[in-house]
C-alpha cells in the first residue's frame, strides 16, 4: 500500500534550491488565497525536472518568470515540472493554492484553532500550503504579508521583524513580515487571531534590546507571566552557560488550544499548546509550572540548536531534539534541583523508551528508514538522544564539551548539519576519539550490563566483573558493543565511600565500558564492599547486578549519590513486586518484607535532610514502571500486587505518614523549590493515608481547605484511586466549578479515566458525550483516551478485549480527522507481544481490523505493519 519508504543512504544533496520566497496569505477560515513566489537556483546543471511537494489544498495557478506555465504533472502528492525550456540556474516560481483551515482538522500545515488560525509545519506540514521544495536542507528568507479582517483577526504574525502594516477599506488590515535569517519550511509561522498580549523586553548580554511579546486567547493574561518569567530565565542562563545570546529584535510566543504536540520553535515565533504556557495557582499545579519552565527552555535554546542550525535530513532529527532536551535538562537542573530532575528523567527512559525499545517501533536515535516522518518524534529521538548527549559530556567533561559547542556552531551556523558533524566537533575540540562511541547514533535497543564481583580479603583487592550486550531488536538483529560510561562508587559496610585506587594512584569513577567482558580492579579494599553502579544512571542500560536487600538498604541510607539512594529503593520495591506477582499467580498469599517497611520508616523520620528526594523515595512506581520488569506482561497480576504494596506501606507507617503530614504547613502558596518540596512530601503522604481507616476524613478536609490547584488535585487523586467514599462529591464539585476551562477539565477527565472501577471503560465512553470533551482537540483526547489505554493497563488490557475494540474505535474515527494523534495513541495495541496468549489474539484482532480500511494514513499503516510482521 505504501512502498516509497525514505532510506538515509539513498540521501542526496537537492538538484535546486530557493533562495527566497515571498508569502502573500489573503486570510479567511473558510476560503484562503496563498500566493508563493519563490526565487529558485538550479544546483545540479543536468537537471531539468524540478519536483514540488504538496497537498491536501486547492490548486489554482502557476506562473514561471511572470508568464502562465503548463509544463507540469500534478499527482496525489507534489508537482513535477519540465524545466527543460528553461536554461538559465535562476527563475521565479509564482503558485497560488485555496485553503480551507477550517476544516482542517490533522493540525498540520494552515488551520483554525478556536477562533484564531495558526500553522504548523513540522515536520512536512508546509507542503500543505503550497507547492514547495519541503525539506529541512532547502534554506531560504522568507516575506510574508497577511491580510485579514481586522475585528476578527487584530493581530497578524509570523517570523521574524515587521517591517509594514497597513488598513483596507473593507474592514480589513495587512501586516508584513521579513526574516533575515534563512531557514527550512519547517520552520515557518503565521498566526492570527484576537488575543490578549503580555509583553516585556530582554536585554542581551551584548546591551541589544529584545522586545519580548506572550500572546494568549483573552481572558487569559493573569496566567501568563510565569511563562514570561521562564523565558527570561532561559534566555539568560543560554547566555551564561553556553554563551549564546538571542539574534532578532522580537521573540513572540502564541498559546493555542488546538495542538498536536507541547510546542514549536518556529524562528522568533514560537507556537505553544496552551498547556504549557497557562498557569496560575488556582488552575495550575506545581508540575504544571515546572512543565511550562522546560518547554519555555527547551524551545527558546532550539534558536541555536534546531534554527541556526538545522537537520540536514529529518534521519538527523535528534541532532535538534536529543541536543536541545539535553538543554533543557541542564536548564532545569542548574535552576532547580539536579537529582530530582536526574531522577524524573530517568522515569520517562525507564518506562516509555525502553518499552519502545523492545516493541515493534524500535529505532535508533537516528534511523535508517522512514515511513511516515511524524512517526518519529519519539522517546528514543528526544530522551535517549538527550541521554547520549550526556555521556558525551560524562566522557569530555564541561569544559571540553562547551568548546565542542563552539566549534559545531561555529562551522555549521545557517546551515544543515548532520549527527556526524555534531560528534566530529566535539572530537575535535576534546581530542577525545569518539568512533566507537558513534554506535550509539546507529544502533537501537537497550544494551543490558551485566556485573559480578570477586574480593580478595587477603590482598584487599576488589574486581568488578562486567558484560555488556544488547538483544535484539524488531528493526536489527545483530549488536555490537558499544562505548558505555559506567559511573561507580564503592561503601563499606557502614556506608563510608572507600577511595578507588589502582596501582597507588586515584582513577575515575566513570568506568569506559567497552568490550563484551572487562574487568576493573581496586586496591586498598579493606572490606568486601557495597557497589553503588550507574551513579547519576550514567548510561541508559538496564544493570543487572545480584543485590541484596541488606546491600540495597545500606545504599538506601548512606550513597552520597542521590540518584543511587532513590534507585536503591526501586530495586527494593522491584524486588517486592516480583516476588509477590509469583505468590499471586500461584494463589499463594501475599506478603511484604519487614526490613523494607523499616528502611522506609527510616527515610520518612529523617525527611528534613532531603524533604525532595523523601518524596520520590517513598513514592510506589507506577504500574506501567513495574510492567518493565516482565518480558510478558501481567497486568491483572501487577494491579493487585501494587495495591497491597501500597496498602501495607500505608497501614504499617501511617502514624508516621500522618505526623510528617500534620507538620507541614503552608498558609500561602508560593512557586519556590522549598514550598513545592514539602507539598510534595506532604501529598505523597496523602496518597497513603488514604488507604487507612481515617482517609475518607482526611481526603475530604484536604480538599476543602486546599488554596490551589495542587492540593486540590492531590485530594481528588488519593480519593479517586483508593475509591473512597467522598470521591464522587469531590469530583463532582470539581466538575461544578471548573467546566468552562479546558485545560483544567484534562486533569479531570484523566482521573476519571484512570480509577480502578471495574467499570471505568463504560463511564470513559459516558464522558465522550461531556459538554467539555472535545474529540477533535488533542488535549481532550489525551487526557481522556489517552489515559485510559496508557496509564490504566487492567483496565485497557481487560481479558475480554473491551479495551482494545474501544481503542481500534477511536482510531478508526481519528484516521480520517487527525491521523498524527491516532499514530501517538495506538502505541499501547501495537506493543501485543509483550503479553499472554489470551490478550495476544485479540490485540492481533484488533490491529487486522485497522489495517482492513481501505484509506488507512500512513502514520498507522507504519505501525501497524510493523506490529503484525513483529
Amino acid at each position: 500500500m505504501y512502498s516509497k519508504a525514505k532510506y538515509r543512504k539513498d540521501y542526496k544533496t537537492p538538484d535546486f534550491t530557493a533562495t527566497d520566497i515571498s508569502l502573500d496569505f489573503q486570510l479567511d477560515p473558510n476560503h484562503t488565497v496563498v500566493t508563493a513566489t519563490t526565487q529558485f537556483q538550479r544546483l545540479n546543471a543536468e537537471s531539468t525536472e524540478l519536483r514540488l511537494d504538496g497537498h491536501s489544498f486547492q490548486f489554482a495557478a502557476i506562473k514561471l518568470n511572470g508568464e502562465d506555465f503548463t509544463a507540469y504533472k500534478q499527482d496525489s502528492e507534489g508537482l513535477t515540472l519540465d524545466l527543460s525550456e528553461q536554461s538559465a540556474d535562476k527563475f521565479e516560481l509564482e503558485i497560488v493554492t485555496n485553503l480551507v483551515p477550517a476544516t482542517n482538522t490533522s493540525l498540520q500545515g494552515l488551520y483554525q484553532s478556536g477562533e484564531g488560525i495558526c500553522t504548523q509545519c513540522e515536520a512536512e506540514g508546509f507542503r500543505q500550503i503550497t507547492y514547495a521544495l519541503d525539506r529541512p536542507d532547502v534554506l531560504a528568507r522568507y516575506q510574508v504579508k497577511i491580510t485579514a479582517d481586522k475585528t476578527k483577526y487584530p493581530f497578524l504574525l509570523s517570523n521574524g521583524n515587521r517591517i509594514a502594516s497597513g488598513e483596507l477599506e473593507d474592514g480589513r488590515h495587512w501586516v508584513e513580515w521579513q526574516d533575515p535569517f534563512p531557514k527550512p519550511s519547517y520552520l515557518f509561522a503565521l498566526v492570527a487571531g484576537d488575543f490578549d498580549l503580555l509583553q516585556d523586553s530582554f536585554t542581551t548580554k551584548s546591551g541589544r534590546q529584545v522586545a519580548l511579546e506572550l500572546y494568549v486567547d483573552r481572558g487569559n493574561l493573569n496566567r501568563a507571566d510565569w511563562a514570561m518569567q521562564s523565558l527570561k530565565k532561559a534566555m539568560k542562563w543560554d547566555e551564561d552557560r553556553f554563551d549564546l545570546e538571542y539574534d532578532l529584535d522580537i521573540y513572540m510566543i502564541v498559546a493555542v488550544d488546538f495542538f498536536n504536540m507541547g510546542a514549536m520553535e518556529n524562528k522568533g515565533l514560537n507556537v505553544f499548546n496552551s498547556k504549557f504556557v497557562l498557569a496560575d495557582p488556582q488552575t495550575a499545579t506545581d508540575a504544571d509550572y515546572l512543565a511550562i519552565e522546560s518547554m519555555i527552555g527547551h524551545e527558546y535554546f532550539h534558536n541555536w540548536t534546531g534554527n541556526r542550525v538545522t537537520c540536514r535530513d529529518w534521519f538527523q532529527l535528534s541532532l535538534k531534539e536529543g541536543l536541545t532536551v539535553f538543554r533543557d535538562q541542564e536548564f532545569s537542573s542548574d535552576t532547580g534541583s539536579r537529582a530530582v530532575n536526574r531522577i524524573n528523567n530517568v522515569k520517562i527512559l525507564r518506562s516509555a523508551q525502553f518499552a519502545e525499545d523492545a516493541s515493534p517501533m524500535a529505532h535508533p536515535i537516528r534511523p535508517e528508514k522512514v515511513l511516515e516522518m511524524n512517526n518519529f518524534y519519539t522517546v528514543t529521538v528526544y530522551e535517549k538522544g538527550a541521554e547520549v548527549i550526556r555521556m558525551m559530556h560524562t566522557l569530555l567533561g564541561e569544559k571540553a564539551f562547551q568548546a565542542g559547542m563552539k566549534l559545531y556552531i561555529s562551522e555549521n551556523d545557517g546551515k544543515a548539519a548532520t549527527c556526524d558533524d555534531f560528534i566530529s566537533a566535539m572530537a575535535r575540540a576534546s581530542g577525545v576519539d569518539l568512533e566507537l562511541f558513534a554506535r550509539w547514533y546507529k544502533q537501537s535497543g537497550t544494551p543490558e550490563l551485566t556485573v559480578s564481583d570477586h574480593y580478595d580479603e587477603k590482598a584487599h583487592r576488589y574486581q568488578l566483573i562486567v558484560s555488556q550486550m544488547t538483544p535484539p531488536t524488531a528493526d536489527q538483529m545483530d549488536k555490537a558493543n558499544l562505548h558505555i560510561p559506567l559511573k561507580i562508587a564503592l561503601y563499606d559496610q557502614s556506608g563510608m565511600p572507600f577511595m578507588l585506587l589502582n596501582n597507588g594512584e586515584v582513577v575515575n569513577d566513570v568506568l569506559n565500558v567497552t568490550q563484551t567482558d572487562q574487568i576493573f580492579e581496586f586496591q586498598d579494599i579493606k572490606s568486601r564492599p557495597v557497589p553503588a553502579l550507574l551513579c547519576d544512571f550514567s548510561a541508559p542500560v538496564k544493570l543487572d547486578y545480584d543485590y541484596s536487600t541488606e546491600q540495597l538498604i545500606i545504599l538506601l541510607k548512606h550513597a552520597q549519590n542521590e540518584f543511587v539512594r532513590w534507585d536503591a529503593m526501586q530495586m527494593l520495591f522491584a524486588q517486592e513486586l516480583r516476588r509477590n506477582l509469583s505468590l499471586y499467580q500461584q494463589g499463594q498469599p501475599l506478603e511484604f518484607s519487614p526490613e523494607i517497611l523499616t528502611a522506609l520508616g527510616y527515610v520518612l523520620a529523617n525527611y528534613q535532610q532531603n524533604i525532595e528526594l523523601t518524596t520520590l523515595i517513598l513514592t510506589l512506581p507506577k504500574e506501567t514502571e513495574f510492567a518493565e520488569d516482565f518480558k510478558i506482561i501481567d497486568p491483572e497480576g501487577i494491579f493487585v500486587v501494587r495495591d497491597f504494596m501500597q496498602r501495607t506501606i500505608a497501614e504499617n507507617l501511617k502514624d508516621a505518614l500522618f505526623e510528617v503530614y500534620n507538620q507541614i504547613h503552608l498558609e500561602t502558596y508560593r512557586i519556590a523549590a522549598e514550598d513545592i518540596a514539602l507539598r510534595g512530601l506532604r501529598n505523597a503522604c496523602l496518597q497513603y493515608l488514604a488507604f487507612t481507616e481515617t482517609g475518607n476524613t482526611l481526603v475530604n478536609k484536604h480538599y476543602l481547605y486546599a488554596n490551589n490547584m495542587t492540593d486540590s488535585l492531590a485530594a481528588l487523586t488519593a480519593a479517586t484511586k483508593a475509591q473512597l467514599a467522598c470521591r464522587d462529591n469531590l469530583l463532582r464539585d470539581f466538575e461544578e466549578k471548573w467546566q468552562h476551562d479546558g485545560l483544567v477539565m484534562d486533569k479531570w477527565f484523566s482521573l476519571q479515566a484512570t480509577r480502578p472501577d471495574s467499570n471505568v471503560l463504560e463511564l470513559v465512553q459516558q464522558l465522550m458525550n461531556h459538554p467539555s470533551f472535545n474529540f477533535n482537540n488533542p488535549n481532550r483526547l489525551r487526557a481522556l483516551v489517552g489515559s485510559f489505554v496508557n496509564q490504566n493497563p487492567r483496565a485497557f488490557h481487560a481479558i475480554d478485549g473491551s479495551g482494545y475494540r474501544f481503542l481500534t474505535d477511536i482510531l478508526l474515527k481519528l484516521n480520517e480527522s487527525n491521523p498524527q494523534v491516532a499514530a501517538r495513541l495506538i502505541e499501547p495495541l501495537i506493543r501485543l507481544g509483550r503479553y499472554d496468549g489470551q490478550r495476544q489474539p485479540l490485540m492481533k484482532r484488533a490491529l487486522e481490523r485497522l489495517n482492513d480500511v481501505e484509506n488507512l494514513s500512513k502514520d498507522l499503516f507504519e505501525k501497524i505493519e510493523k506490529a503484525l510482521n513483529s
